[in-house]
């Protein structure tokens, strides 16, 4: 049986890497929106995938204010596509 991944295990984590796992890159704006996360909590929820390094957080700005994207980095996909396999080994479907 394979070991769930306990960094993506946590549900706003999991969340954010399922978004980004079907898109190009998000904004933080969306991500909110999706995950219906506090911007505190997804804040530092980005910050742990970023320094697992399975996220890339590109910052800049848009019409003066700050534009924040993330997108998954080939570890992060790597990762998540381990993690989904494990889970359904451990469902038995």
């Amino acid at each position: 049986m394979g070991k769930l991944n306990p960094l993506l295990h946590q549900e706003l984590r999991l969340a954010i890497v399922t978004f980004l796992s079907g898109v190009e890159r998000a904004d933080f704006k969306k991500l909110v929106e999706v995950t219906k996360a506090t911007k505190g909590n997804l804040s530092v929820q980005i910050s742990k995938l970023q320094a697992a390094e399975y996220l890339i957080v590109h910052k800049s700005f848009k019409n003066n204010y700050p534009h924040t994207e993330c997108e998954l980095t080939e570890l992060g996909k790597k990762e998540y596509a381990l993690y989904v396999k494990a889970l359904k080994q451990l469902l038995n479907i």
